[in-house]
């Protein structure tokens, strides 16, 4: 039996956004989400960067850290990792197995392929005890199956342009309304430049939500030439 084979029953049920499969689901799995701080990250661009970034730096610190990102490039055990290694597919079939068995047969509003992924990876990161979490959302935000955790350590919104139009929304508006649904009340928020449409939705939503807020700035610094090196014992005297 293949991790393939264990998914591919689920794929039929392509995008379907929304809440409710991926929270029953994890309910019947025991709440592993609610055991797991969080950082969130949302946006058209650079989520999957920024998310790399922060895991890398997080386990330089020395913490036990999940990553969870999509879609994957060659394997499914790259969608789900500690401190920067795969899941080993020996886990990821357990995962499956353990998922399958908490879905009722002939279940009407079954999950989807990514519903599935996902709660694997918050079962993988609960029984591992991770110190901590970056989770990639996969599509939009607010109904998103990574968006469910009340109380995220962080919420990142990286970019947000035209994407996805036919599920998400027509406008830059719109689009960020989604994305400004991972936001969560007092939780600190990290916001990338945005187009202004986008930003006046996400900076509205902050302040209806009272979020600690940096809002990123533009790099602005004008790159110069390196000095010249200096010769070979040039400049160099007693210390």
């Amino acid at each position: 039996m293949t991790i393939d084979s264990l998914l591919k029953p689920y794929q039929r049920f392509g995008v379907h956004l929304g809440l409710n499969r991926i929270q029953r689901l994890l309910s019947d799995l025991g709440n592993p989400h609610h055991h797991i701080p969080i950082i969130h990250v949302a946006g058209t661009n650079g989520k999957g960067s920024v998310c790399a970034y922060l895991s890398s730096i997080l386990t330089e610190a020395g913490y036990q850290v999940g990553r969870y990102t999509s879609p994957h490039l060659i394997d499914w055990t790259e969608r789900i990792c500690i401190n920067q290694k795969p899941i080993p597919p020996e886990a990821l079939t357990q995962l499956l197995l353990q998922i399958q068995a908490a879905i009722p047969d002939n279940c009407e509003d079954s999950p989807t392929q990514f519903e599935v992924i996902t709660a694997a990876a918050w079962l993988y990161f609960a029984q591992q005890q991770v110190d901590i979490a970056v989770i990639e959302v996969g599509l939009g935000g607010r109904l998103d199956a990574t968006n469910v955790c009340d109380r995220p350590l962080a919420t990142i919104i990286t970019s947000i342009s035209r994407e996805h139009w036919q599920v998400l929304g027509s406008t830059l508006a719109q689009i960020a309304t989604e994305k400004a649904g991972i936001l969560k009340p007092n939780c600190p928020a990290i916001i990338a430049p945005l187009p202004p449409e986008a930003k006046a939705v996400v900076q509205s939503r902050i302040e209806q939500l009272n979020c600690p807020v940096v809002w990123v700035e533009p790099n602005t610094v004008q790159l110069t030439s390196p000095p010249t090196p200096l010769l070979q014992g040039e400049g160099l005297g007693e210390r």
